[in-house]
């Protein structure tokens, strides 16, 4: 994989540009911590050798072993080669500098949500009063750990259909020492927690449409495809969790759930439903807010 190594990749900058080369003349897709050939670079380059992974340029002068070059040649060859997102090559992914465990059992880390939680952004007027929450298709757990983290004083609920993604979670809680704050629950939803109410809810359900999954870039496609794929308009799992949801939740409960580009499908199957739509700096009308007074009394067919 690595080959020969080239005498002029001595240093960690050498290595850093040769990556940016590569990446961009073989168009890889990104999105899954990156958005760009240099960071993507920076990234795999840094976590490659356990540096920290803010900045790469304190580190452009420092020389690895041949050893350490052999092992950063290698990765930069799989992400080409194989297409790979780099969080599965390094079996690492950060969320506002928190690190997870990641792997081919659950989508990588990444939501709007976890942007909201760490702002503080939510609608919430008291969050001292948070006392219990419920994280649905929590995957990883990367968005149950920012939660109970946003939240000292709740307990979480996160609920996944896949005994793998559980696995995974239950090593990145364990790992953030929550294991005592946070309980894992396999089912469907909210089968496993009857009689189960939350102050709030929190979602990041797979949202892909058909058309969606048909176009998804190969790095994509490395993820479970239970946790992209949500039907034609991308809203199965949504439409469930609409329909169940009130039930779930206290009087002064809400939803915070992201859908992807499913904002205009959903406001037309929900039109006379209250949707609040909240923003960070890199999305717009992908995360929805709902408190429980307004969920839609008729679900089938949204609320018309």
């Amino acid at each position: 994989m690595a080959g020969r190594l080239k005498p002029s990749l001595d240093t960690l900058g050498d290595l850093f540009r040769f990556a940016v080369r590569r990446f961009k003349a073989a168009k890889l897709a990104y999105g899954h911590g990156t958005t760009n050939a240099v960071d993507e670079a920076a990234f795999l380059l840094l976590e490659g050798l356990r540096l920290p992974i803010h900045n790469i340029d304190p580190w452009l002068a420092l020389r690895p072993t041949e050893a350490e070059k052999a092992r950063l040649l290698t990765l930069i060859d799989a992400r080409i080669a194989l297409r790979l997102p780099a969080p599965y090559l390094v079996g690492a992914a950060y969320m506002h500098g928190v690190r997870f465990h990641a792997d081919k059992r659950a989508l990588i880390p990444r939501s709007f949500i976890g942007d909201l939680l760490v702002a503080g952004a939510l609608p919430i007027a008291e969050p001292k009063k948070v006392r219990r929450v419920l994280d649905l298709c929590t995957g990883s757990g990367c968005l149950a750990v920012l939660v109970a983290l946003a939240f000292p004083a709740a307990k979480v609920d996160a609920v996944d259909l896949s005994p793998g993604a559980l696995a995974l979670a239950r090593r990145n809680i364990a790992t953030h020492r929550l294991g005592d704050r946070i309980a894992l629950h396999r089912g469907d939803l909210f089968a496993p927690l009857a009689g189960q109410r939350y102050d709030l809810i929190i979602s990041n359900p797979p949202y892909v449409d058909a058309r969606g999954m048909d176009r998804l870039p190969p790095e994509y496609r490395h993820e479970p495809r239970m946790a992209l794929a949500a039907g034609r308009d991308g809203l199965d799992l949504v439409h469930r969790i609409l329909a169940e949801g009130s039930r779930h939740l206290t009087r002064q409960g809400a939803l915070l759930c992201e859908l992807g580009r499913g904002r205009n499908p959903l406001e037309r199957a929900y039109p006379r439903t209250p949707f609040v739509w909240l923003d960070t700096e890199l999305s717009q009308g992908e995360v929805f807010w709902l408190e429980r007074e307004g969920f839609p009394t008729m679900v089938t067919k949204g609320d018309r």
